[in-house]
């Protein structure tokens, strides 16, 4: 099953425990302005994830809240200011960072970079993470991961994999 970007943050969301106050707090310091209401309607499941069991799908498709790529991103972003604290700017570098998801199949390879450094961790805690959910990987393996698009040496992330990474900080985290 594929996760989309709803998905993702539904995710994360619950392996953060992060509370829906924060979330609004979290797309504002990632430079996007939304309401409570809002947040909640991007956390409800998209379409493809239930097959018609209560068959209200209609109205709940129509509460849904798409989430593209431009705002999960700024969601990452303000993830690691929420985190970190805001980073002085320094002269001649522009105001936001650079979005960095060119296309839906980097869309992982980005969470596990962004979410590495919000939660400031090491290569070695991301190992552990994902071995808490049962995945080993070697260093070799995550540093592909965590590569540039474009490098030689980069590796797409696969949407279990990303699971995997959510479900272990969730085992960490909650």
């Amino acid at each position: 099953m594929n996760m989309d970007n709803n998905d993702i943050l539904i995710r994360l969301r619950y392996a953060l425990d992060i509370k829906n106050t924060d979330m609004v707090e979290i797309f504002k310091l990632g430079g996007i302005e939304t309401t409570k209401e809002e947040v909640l309607k991007m956390l409800i499941k998209s379409k493809d994830h239930y097959d018609d069991e209560a068959g209200n799908d209609e109205e709940l498709e129509e509460e849904n809240i798409k989430i593209d790529n431009y705002t999960l991103e700024s969601f990452l972003n303000g993830l690691i200011v929420f985190e970190r604290g805001k980073q002085e700017v320094k002269p001649g570098e522009p105001e936001r960072p650079a979005m960095t998801i060119k296309n839906n199949g980097s869309v992982n390879n980005v969470l596990l970079k962004k979410l590495k450094i919000a939660l400031s961790l090491t290569s070695e805690d991301m190992i552990d993470v994902l071995n808490d959910a049962g995945v080993v990987i070697s260093k070799g393996e995550l540093g592909a991961l965590l590569r540039k698009e474009g490098h030689k040496n980069y590796k797409a992330c696969g949407d279990r994999f990303a699971r995997n990474f959510l479900k272990g900080l969730a085992l960490r985290y909650r």
